[in-house]
């Protein structure tokens, strides 16, 4: 791509896909020298990272929400995106328009090909690199005071580590990715605790004792290590009226309200102000979280919901009835490889009657076929393998349309997956509309 800073969105959008091919690369030398390539720019804003294995995104959003809520100027950073890159960066809860994200992204893209020089022979700054020295770069140019950053993969080697943010959330600690963070609950609590700071804050959630009580006691031992404080969390009140749908977003929300509280009331780090209650109940009221149990139809029903393993799976389960009823479900599966799909089809084919099995869009996707022969050791038998998404939800749409009124359609197991179904269905991206939890009228066209 020629050095320039004025791309639009398709050419950024390319440059970006380009070192997809590349995969993931740990390690924080290529970032930090990106950041000072682009005059450091991480330093600029005050920050919070959300760390965990499931309910980062939505945490971030809500936090970010709340503290925008007290009229400071808010950044957020979020992964992966859904259908457009742009969602990953919201300033002041919008995403960057076109132009602006174009310009960002090339102004970060000629960064990496002069730290590229400096590199190795087989060494090269990564795609999510790039789009996270990209974030940091728009939120500063855009004079961000405090900015709500989840981590993309662990913590200790992630690339917005470079952050060193004083407070950090962690929101929950599953066996996943035991590839690259280790293979047991204690290693992956290990990479992922390894960034709180020395005298920062650590908040947890009380119920991470019952969950993974591993977790819990070396969140301790290394609070006590560096002189962290750790905060720890209640479940928020059934009271509290949330438009974020299902149980296990209470959780989510009672850790966004506690970190933002932290922040607002540090005189050195903060603001030294008291939380808002009233801000408090907007932002529960307000914030939405795409990809997660979003209505796209009504009749039938049709839930998109992004779970990727076996814990958001187990949350899933737990919160459909309140969507679905006494409906019968239609489940439209996809999963990539390194996921626990037998877990996951154990938590969800007890809620459904009958099953397509599809492909994600990724070079990862586990086939339709090893699905099936899954379902089929768990004596799960309507099922049939569809490879193209669209095509397996036309199907199961087919099936609910003979009773709209009695049946729905659930399409889950990867993010993947529900942001192609989401660009099949609104190719003008429903996570910018004013409700993405609402169905656009274009799911008609998408003909049974």
């Amino acid at each position: 791509m020629p050095e320039r800073t004025s791309w639009t969105e398709a050419e950024a959008e390319q440059r970006l896909r380009s070192l997809e091919l590349f995969g993931m690369r740990f390690g924080l030398d290529r970032m930090r020298r990106m950041m000072t390539a682009l005059d450091s720019p991480e330093r600029r804003f005050d920050s919070i990272q959300v760390l965990g294995t499931n309910g980062k995104s939505s945490t971030t959003r809500m936090t970010a929400a709340i503290l925008a809520g007290h009229g400071l100027r808010i950044g957020a950073y979020t992964s992966p995106h859904l259908v457009s890159y742009r969602e990953r960066v919201l300033i002041d809860g919008r995403e960057l328009d076109s132009e602006e994200f174009a310009g960002t992204v090339a102004r970060a893209s000629h960064a990496a090909e002069q730290v590229d020089r400096t590199l190795g022979e087989d060494d090269h700054v990564t795609q999510f690199e790039l789009l996270t020295a990209a974030a940091f770069a728009a939120m500063a140019e855009r004079e961000v005071e405090i900015a709500v950053i989840e981590a993309g993969l662990g913590g200790r080697y992630d690339a917005t580590s470079v952050i060193d943010a004083p407070i950090v959330v962690l929101t929950n600690v599953g066996l996943e990715h035991t590839r690259w963070l280790g293979p047991t609950v204690r290693d992956i609590a290990e990479e992922k605790l390894a960034v709180v700071r020395s005298g920062g804050t650590l908040v947890l959630g009380e119920w991470l004792a019952g969950e993974a009580r591993e977790a819990m006691v070396l969140a301790r031992r290394i609070a006590s290590e560096r002189g962290a404080r750790i905060v720890t969390v209640r479940e928020e009140p059934s009271t509290t009226e949330l438009a974020a749908r299902g149980s296990f977003q209470r959780r989510n929300f009672a850790l966004a309200r506690a970190a933002a509280a932290e922040y607002l009331r540090d005189p050195v780090h903060g603001r030294g102000i008291p939380l808002d209650e009233r801000a408090v109940e907007v932002a529960a009221r307000d914030t939405l979280v795409p990809g997660r149990l979003q209505i796209v139809a009504e009749r039938p029903l049709i839930v998109f919901d992004g779970a990727h393993n076996p814990a958001a799976v187990d949350a899933l389960a737990a919160s459909l009835p309140e969507l679905v009823g006494d409906r019968a479900v239609a489940l439209v599966l996809g999963v990539l490889e390194d996921k626990d799909a037998a877990s996951m089809l154990g938590g969800l084919l007890r809620l459904c009657e009958r099953a397509w099995f599809t492909a994600p869009p990724s070079p990862r996707a586990l086939s339709p076929a090893a699905l099936q022969s899954l379902a089929r050791q768990l004596s799960f038998a309507a099922v049939e393998s569809e490879p193209r998404p669209e095509r397996a939800l036309r199907a199961a749409m087919a099936w609910a349309c003979e009773r709209p009124e009695q049946r729905a359609v659930l399409a889950t197991g990867s993010i993947y997956l529900v942001g192609d179904l989401l660009a099949e269905l609104e190719p003008a991206n429903p996570a910018r509309s004013a409700d993405p939890t609402q169905s656009s009228g274009k799911l008609n066209t998408v003909k049974a």
